[in-house]
């Protein structure tokens, strides 16, 4: 028998089909949803390149064998403090060096460096550092150093001494032009190079 407040015939409910309009707003909400999700990546991939990581591009040979001319790198400096032996890119003073520079850490605040041009010998706070997995010296000339600095050397203090890994051909902490380098110049360690593709990994 057929119930009109309960919508039942013969004790069987009926099933209502399903309205046209709520079947055509699925789609309509999908799409909402997957801009949505596009937004919030767009966003995490400006704050993480912003604030996390950046690019930066190698210009000159100062870091042969380590890094060439032209390679693509990523750099981070979340949260980062220069530590001897990392790889930095820092920003000097327009009137010095319009592009930014990308170094090795050799020292940090209050540590004395002492380099030996005969022999390449180089020392931080009296202990030999073993430079033997990055130091480049073709064409060894301890004349080309181009040092304007007497050694042994104390760094300031929120600074730290530089030098490229081509120790021949490198304008770094030796020169007046660059000096000791200002922590708050630093704007971050290299972490990743990624290009050319055939050397993409992490640089060291």
């Amino acid at each position: 028998m057929f119930n009109k407040d309960r919508k039942t015939f013969f004790g069987q409910r009926q099933v209502e089909a399903p309205s046209p309009v709520k079947a055509e707003t699925r789609p309509t909400v999908e799409l909402f949803e997957w801009i949505e999700l596009l937004i919030l990546s767009a966003c995490f991939v400006i704050i993480l390149f912003t604030f996390v990581l950046r690019p930066a591009r190698v210009v000159g040979d100062s870091m042969i064998d380590t890094l060439h001319e032209g390679e693509t790198l990523i750099i981070s400096n979340f949260f980062y403090t220069p530590k001897q032996g990392d790889i930095v890119v820092f920003q000097v003073s327009p009137d010095k060096y319009t592009d930014p520079i990308v170094k090795r850490v050799i020292a940090t605040e209050n540590q004395v460096v002492d380099i030996d041009f005969n022999t390449w010998t180089l020392k931080v706070d009296g202990v030999v550092v073993d430079e033997s997995s990055y130091l480049y010296l073709n064409g060894f000339d301890a004349t080309s150093s181009g040092s304007r600095v007497n050694f042994p050397f104390t760094v300031p203090e929120g600074c730290i001494f530089v030098l490229g890994d081509n120790r021949n051909n490198s304008l770094d902490s030796r020169s007046a032009r660059i000096g000791p380098v200002d922590v708050r110049s630093v704007l971050g360690k290299v972490v990743l190079r990624i290009s050319p593709i055939s050397k993409v990994g992490v640089v060291k």
